[in-house]
């Protein structure tokens, strides 16, 4: 069993850097950022979307065929990244896209001392904000923060951070949920 979490965590580091570099190379820390972005969404879409997930998994299609499936689902990708998801698919390695993004994230710190920090609001951030939330990140963490923001108007207001796999959310849904759930809990105990 050890001996295959290690081969599994070399592939891993493997396509890890090589989508860096490859990134890096073909426009530096903002390729890299836009690359990191897109594995995001990906790891979402592939997740939630299981039609498409069972595709590129399917043992029935040869590693050429699922190679060029992946080529073509991912053709709007940056290229290092559609390489990449290509070869990863074709080796029937397309489940280790969440450990890969983790790593990716990890290289890109270690490299270019730089996080992406996900700000979801609903409106926009105003230029205050935005220098505030990079400020404080960058003191919190020591070194470059950029943001990758988004809107949601389903949290109501207030903000979701994420970073390194650290989640900050005060958002108004959370509240209001943690708020039901304290209420539900006291309602419980009282009604006997």
């Amino acid at each position: 069993m050890a001996t295959n979490r290690l081969v599994t965590q070399g592939k891993v580091q493997i396509y890890a850097d090589t989508l860096f570099n490859a990134a890096n190379d073909a426009g530096g820390a903002d390729a890299a950022v836009a690359v990191r972005n897109q594995i995001q969404e990906l790891r979402h879409l592939i997740y939630q979307d299981m039609d498409l997930s069972l595709a590129l998994n399917d043992s029935a299609y040869s590693p050429e065929q699922r190679y060029g499936l992946a080529k073509a689902v991912f053709a709007d990708c940056e290229t290092a990244l559609t390489e990449t998801l290509a070869v990863m698919v074709e080796q029937g390695d397309i489940d280790l896209l969440g450990q890969v993004y983790h790593a990716y994230e990890d290289v890109m710190a270690d490299k270019l001392k730089l996080v992406v920090v996900d700000v979801v609001t609903v409106v926009p951030l105003d230029d205050e904000l935005r220098k505030l939330i990079e400020q404080k990140a960058e003191a919190e963490l020591g070194c470059k923060a950029v943001l990758n923001e988004s809107i949601d108007k389903s949290i109501l207001g207030g903000i979701i951070m994420s970073v390194n796999g650290m989640r900050i959310d005060a958002s108004v849904l959370s509240q209001l949920n943690r708020a039901r759930y304290v209420l539900k809990d006291s309602d419980g105990g009282d009604s006997q």
